[in-house]
């Protein structure tokens, strides 16, 4: 019997990993010229100190004056505190919304829509209305207090206050849009398993505790990352409100980024900046998916 000759051009399997390989070339190319290459760059550029048109070579100097400065310092505690401040509020506050919104009451689709209605104003714009807000003597909180006899404080140029009331403007801002994403988690939970619970005699708070909860983990993981990730890069409304004022009391590490680059001209230590609001992203990220993912119910 005669050997047949190998047939020659590539395999099926073959030509199709070739086929979804080139389709992801465009989504590579714009993510290698957009976040790559301004990595690479960046942790270049780290090592270098001065301005841009006379660079020198310093090393691990840019490293070593960043985490020995006080601002810096001053700097990450404030973007930690408005982390804690925003995330976990607003996870809370978008869960008690979506359970309240997808029970079948009269005007649900009009509350729907009034909590998400924030999340669609720019960030700018949404700055300028509640400047408008924290206003002394002529914004809308302190003539509401004036209509109870109380004098307001000054919201926004008070060092112990202004960062509370940056955090209840994310709030306001941010609870819708995380609202519709638990909307959605809610309306995919099986039925059957509370038609079981109330048989049973379950209360609503046993079964948001045993059920809802534990069902709702998933989203909740998704809505943390997003979360954090925007206490990190949401600063458009620091450049309208504060500053970063009074006395870097609402400076945020990005605003600081930005300051340090644009302000002070100083790239090699906004690169040094640059690299470590990246490593602590990644950071978050990878606890998230490798750790916390693991433990949680599909």
């Amino acid at each position: 019997m005669a050997h047949q000759k190998p047939k020659k051009g590539l395999s099926v399997s073959m030509k199709e990993n070739l086929f979804g390989y080139s389709l992801l070339i465009p989504s590579f190319i714009f993510l290698s010229l957009f976040t790559f290459y301004p990595v690479i760059k960046s942790i270049k550029l780290s090592f270098y100190s001065g301005p841009l048109t006379r660079l020198q070579f310093s090393g691990l100097d840019q490293y070593k004056n960043v985490f020995s400065d006080e601002l810096f310092r001053k700097v990450l505690l404030n973007n930690i505190l408005f982390l804690i401040g925003t995330v976990p509020t607003s996870i809370f506050l978008a869960m008690y919304l979506a359970i309240w919104v997808n029970k079948n009451i009269k005007g649900s689709s009009f509350l729907r829509t009034a909590f998400f209605y924030p999340t669609l104003i720019p960030l700018i714009a949404v700055a300028n209305i509640w400047l408008f807000v924290y206003t002394p003597k002529y914004g809308l909180m302190d003539r509401f207090l004036d209509f109870l006899s109380i004098q307001g404080p000054n919201w926004l140029g008070s060092p112990n206050l202004a960062m509370f009331a940056i955090i209840f403007m994310i709030i306001w801002k941010d609870a819708g849009f995380y609202m519709i994403f638990y909307l959605a988690g809610l309306q995919n939970l099986p039925g059957d398993v509370y038609e079981a619970a109330l048989i049973e005699g379950a209360k609503p708070f046993q079964m948001f505790k045993n059920i809802t909860f534990p069902l709702l983990m998933p989203t909740t993981l998704f809505v943390m990352i997003v979360a954090i990730t925007n206490s990190f890069k949401n600063v458009d409304h620091l450049y309208i409100m504060t500053k970063g004022g009074p006395d870097n009391a609402t400076n945020l590490l990005l605003y600081y980024i930005y300051e340090v680059a644009f302000t002070n001209w100083d790239l090699g230590k906004a690169a040094v900046l640059t690299i470590i609001l990246i490593a602590i992203l990644l950071s978050v990220t990878a606890f998230n998916y490798f750790y916390l993912d693991k433990r949680i119910h599909y």
